[in-house]
């Protein structure tokens, strides 16, 4: 028994609207395209164009160990913030995916509520200012409900987060799916890891949501992850776009559980892609995980909505280089 006077606050009460009835300010019709194989190709004289110095020539760099990670049959793990969905690079890294660039994702869970959102609506990213003082702030009936029942369902089947919402969007059919990472991934068995903070994302507030459940799903998708990240051995790739705080804690703490198991974890490449570059990306994924000679770390500024197709054309460009010879 707690000895506490206070209780926790009841959400049974909690009154939700439909998804559909809310005002969002990111939609599909302004998502990013992917190349063809082609358009890709065209992008050479864009591409060699870009000095080759600082940023320009580290994202060639980066690009190169992506494409050296694909043909050494190496992890390319992409850990991802929610703003990389609100930024519209779905369509690019469901691209990416189809070529073979993404062995695995990791996301928080803004992510997956986005991209939950983006895939049965349409749309996403609520005006938080505007509904706050009303109390209506993320109470959207669909996606506290749907995305914690896919969550519970997932822990019966000893399934993950990533793995339960994925599979929940697969079965729904839903208008936007070609627009979703979770179905795209589930779809070809790329696995996806999302990693929650109880209490920071929207469905946590919704009568339907259950701590033991969302505790289970995410810890499993931790133990997961710590699991991908020893494929990175000998060649790997680990992106970390758009999280400042969480991707980079997960990251840091999975490079030490699996050294601690004994497994091997050099030569590989990790990289931070961010409007500002932070403490702990820069500790955590640049620095710390590859030193000693374990690695190489670079960091790229600026926006996602810029910087990642330009990555994507660059992996794109250069592999398709090498295969016509």
């Amino acid at each position: 028994m707690s000895i506490y006077n206070q209780q926790p606050i009841d959400l049974s009460r909690i009154e939700t609207y439909p998804l559909a009835s809310r005002p969002s300010k990111v939609t599909v019709r302004d998502f990013a395209k992917p190349l063809s194989d082609d358009e890709a190709l065209n992008t050479a004289a864009l591409l060699d164009s870009l000095p080759r110095i600082l940023a320009a020539d580290t994202l060639r760099s980066i690009a190169a160990a992506v494409v050296e990670a694909k043909s050494k049959n190496r992890a390319i793990i992409w850990g991802i913030g929610g703003h990389v969905v609100k930024t519209g690079l779905a369509p690019i890294l469901i691209d990416l995916m189809r070529r073979g660039f993404v062995t695995a994702i990791a996301m928080n869970g803004s992510g997956v509520i986005h991209d939950f959102e983006i895939a049965v609506a349409g749309w996403t990213s609520e005006d938080v200012d505007a509904a706050l003082g009303s109390g209506t702030f993320g109470m959207a009936e669909e996606t506290g409900r749907l995305i914690n029942e896919a969550i519970r369902r997932g822990v019966a089947d000893d399934c993950g987060v990533g793995e339960s919402v994925g599979r929940a969007l697969v079965e729904m059919k839903p208008q936007y799916a070609d627009y979703s990472i979770l179905h795209a991934a589930y779809a070809a068995k790329i696995p996806v890891t999302v990693h929650v903070t109880i209490g920071a994302d929207i469905i946590h507030i919704h009568p339907h949501a259950d701590g033991a459940a969302i505790g289970a799903a995410t810890y499993r998708d931790f133990l997961l992850f710590t699991s991908l990240i020893k494929e990175l051995d000998g060649g790997g790739v680990y992106l970390n776009v758009g999280s400042a705080v969480t991707m980079p804690e997960i990251f840091l703490k999975a490079v030490t559980v699996a050294r601690n198991l004994g497994h091997s974890l050099a030569d590989f490449t990790t990289a931070n892609f961010d409007f500002i570059q932070h403490y702990r990306p820069m500790t955590n994924v640049v620095r710390r995980p590859v030193a000693g000679g374990a690695g190489r770390g670079y960091s790229v500024t600026g926006h996602h909505e810029l910087m990642i197709p330009l990555l994507a054309a660059s992996i794109a460009n250069q592999s398709l280089k090498q295969t016509k010879g």
